[in-house]
């Protein structure tokens, strides 16, 4: 099981294939497209989601917002395809 609040890197790892990171970060994911959805203001999103301060750290925050929401974006369009299929990192 997932966990659902789980500590979130700067920068996604970024690959073309399903992450170990991904992994852990699945809620998190899901819990950003959500917010968007229901059109929840960014900064309230990093403060409770991706635990960043929006008013001390505002670039650093924006930059985790974006990067993770763009993950997140990601696997609804691709990267479920590849969960069905096991395309993924593993870990060595």
């Amino acid at each position: 099981m997932p966990e659902l609040d789980p500590e979130v890197a700067d920068e996604v790892p970024w690959s073309d294939r399903i992450t170990p990171y991904d992994e852990t970060h699945f809620v998190t994911y899901m819990r950003l497209l959500d917010a968007e959805a229901d059109g929840a203001d960014w900064q309230e999103v990093a403060q409770v989601v991706l635990h960043r301060d929006p008013v001390s750290e505002p670039e650093r925050t924006r930059h985790c917002w974006e990067d993770h929401l763009r993950r997140a974006k990601w696997m609804t369009e691709i990267g479920y395809r590849k969960i069905l299929s096991d395309d993924r990192d593993k870990l060595q």
